[in-house]
């Protein structure tokens, strides 16, 4: 019985809306100020619900909707009334701070999901911080007036808008009604539909015929090009010899020195291709890389990497001493470079090897650190063109016998013209090192390097790795681990404990806090190559770190924890945090030694 009364009621409210203006002034002596017009199209758009709760919910978002329009032409929430005026100014006071978010977010139209999604996330944003309390079910409660103040000022469509109404208010408009057809369109709609549809067939067929025929002329070229593709890959092999130092070696003296390829010689292995150690028959200790899956179409891509990499020259980067290219009946088609053997092993093995070997001192991981920036640095600043490493780990960080680092593996490099950045469809590289911008949408640029290096560095602080499964779903991340205990002001405790001859606070603080800076999600707010080498040489202090943005897809209780987190949103540690608005990016990682492609 009572749900029968709430219907009846629903329904009246509903009529009374879609009653003209004329109607209301003939029966009132005072004429309404509200204009209820603007619900015809949503109430004959919306299905009547047969639920009490939703023909509630329906009838309070709609008269929602009505305030809304009556905010928009007369300043004002509700008709005249002394608690009207004083709501109004109570709101006005404390939604100043927000309402620059509001305006940001809402001031455009919220028919996109994303749009939408936005303006929503800052209305709820400033209901939790400003309107706290229990939703009581009145309909004209404060905590609804960001969405009506939303819809009638900061968006510019105004209420009655589709997009507006949908996402403020959950109203759909009404669709515009087809003409009914007389029996005669009928039959003659028929007879169309017929037509439309042999021709439409018939286009299908010849879209068809034509792919086919294209389709078939492709795989010719491409049978003429790989034809074609091994005598270019000779002739350009053949030009790296004149132009560098580079030595071609034989397949013979390279499978004689790595005891043809034996599982003892091997030293590494990857995604692209596996590392084994070997002596030259003039004696000289080289590592070998041999890459897979090979064919003859990649010598000449090949041919020019392998010039590019040898024209490369610096302290901290492995030297390249030849190559090596052949197809025998055995092995297919081999590519191998050959580079110099540093016997002391990588900073993974000096990190992570057995329990029983030395630790390293502070001050040979500092030796370590500020050699890996200068390499990259000359990699992306000193070479020509610039070249992106793309997969810097700290496996692929060499130490010769006096603890000088050598950057090496460039089987993934790529070259980039200057002040350029393209889109890779191939996302290479090592999880857990791999930058997010590079990892979700294939982004390239130098940042990625900087993201990578920063992994390494913590690493190389921390002594931990940059990810390990614990097991039911959990993990241990070391970046957000860095985070959060340099967010609490807790910036020393990402030192590995016992480390020996440990450098001044402040010094070490600096690098912990150059690694957080090198990993923030947002490309734009890491530093550059050049800039992490002038810090970490000289008493240049680290920029203020700016805050991680809040997720689209965090919950009301995550944001006001990080709001609450530090006082005023901001966040504080060694060098402060601020919130990081640059307008150019409005936009966890496994340890893994597999690449992402």
């Amino acid at each position: 019985m009572r749900r029968r009364k709430l219907q009846q009621i629903s329904f009246s409210l509903l009529i009374f809306f879609v009653l003209p203006g004329s109607t209301l002034s003939q029966t009132n002596s005072t004429e309404c100020p509200l204009d209820f017009s603007v619900l015809r199209n949503f109430v004959s758009a919306s299905t009547v619900p047969t639920n009490t709760s939703s023909l509630c919910a329906f009838s309070v978002q709609a008269l929602h909707l009505v305030l809304a329009q009556y905010l928009l032409t007369s300043s004002r929430f509700l008709p005249p009334a002394p608690s009207a005026s004083s709501c109004w100014s109570h709101f006005q006071s404390f939604l100043s701070p927000a309402r620059d978010d509001m305006a940001a977010n809402c001031n455009q139209s919220l028919a996109a999901v994303p749009s939408c999604t936005a303006c929503t996330t800052s209305l709820n944003r400033v209901k939790a911080a400003y309107l706290p309390g229990p939703a009581v079910g009145n309909v004209t409660k404060c905590a609804d007036y960001p969405f009506i103040y939303a819809a009638a000022v900061s968006n510019p469509s105004g209420p009655s808008a589709p997009g507006t109404a949908f996402c403020l208010f959950f109203l759909d408009s009404a669709p515009s009604a087809p003409p009914s057809p007389s029996p005669s369109a009928g039959s003659r709609n028929w007879i169309y539909g017929v037509v439309v549809g042999c021709v439409a067939l018939l286009l299908l067929a010849a879209v068809a015929a034509w792919l086919f025929s294209r389709r078939r002329g492709r795989r010719r070229r491409r049978r003429r090009k790989d034809a074609e593709a091994p005598s270019a890959g000779s002739r350009a092999l053949e030009s790296i010899g004149a132009s560098t130092t580079l030595v071609k070696y034989a397949f013979d003296d390279i499978k004689a020195a790595t005891g043809n390829f034996s599982r003892d010689r091997l030293v590494g292995r990857g995604g692209y291709g596996n590392v084994y150690c070997g002596v030259l028959p003039d004696g000289s200790a080289v590592a070998i890389k041999r890459f897979k899956n090979c064919s003859a179409a990649g010598d000449a891509s090949f041919a020019h990497e392998v010039e590019v990499i040898a024209s490369v020259r610096h302290v901290n980067l492995l030297a390249l001493r030849g190559y090596c290219i052949a197809t025998t009946p055995m092995e297919g088609h081999q590519r191998m470079i050959v580079c110099d053997l540093v016997e002391n092993g990588s900073l993974h093995d000096h990190l992570f090897g057995s329990p029983g070997e030395s630790r390293l001192s502070w001050p040979l991981r500092q030796k370590i650190a500020v050699g890996m920036a200068r390499g990259l640095a000359y990699l992306h600043y000193g070479a020509q063109p610039a070249i992106i490493h793309r997969d810097i780990k700290s496996s692929n960080i060499l130490v010769d016998e006096n603890f000088e680092a050598k950057l090496a593996d460039f089987g993934l490099a790529k070259f980039a013209p200057e002040g350029m950045s393209h889109m890779s469809t191939r996302v290479a590289g090592t999880l857990g090192y791999v930058a997010p911008e590079y990892a979700l949408y294939g982004q390239l640029t130098e940042k990625i390097d900087v993201y990578s290096f920063g992994v390494v560095l913590l690493e190389l602080l921390s002594g931990r790795k940059a990810f390990v499964s614990l097991g039911e779903g959990q993990s241990f991340v070391l970046t957000d681990w860095a985070w959060s205990l340099v967010r609490q002001g807790r910036t020393f405790e990402v030192i590995q404990e016992g480390m020996e001859d440990m450098g001044p606070r402040e010094v070490v603080e600096k690098y912990v806090l150059v690694a957080v800076l090198s990993t923030h999600p947002q490309l734009h707010a890491r530093p550059t190559m050049d800039q992490i080498v002038k810090i970490l040489e000289t008493d240049l202090s680290v920029p203020t770190i700016p805050d991680r943005p809040i997720p689209i897809v965090a919950s009301m209780e995550d944001i006001e924890r990080s709001m609450s987190s530090s006082g005023s949103g901001g966040l504080t540690s060694f060098s402060g945090y601020q919130p990081f608005t640059n307008g150019a990016d409005r936009v966890s990682s496994h340890s893994s030694e597999e690449p992402l492609s």
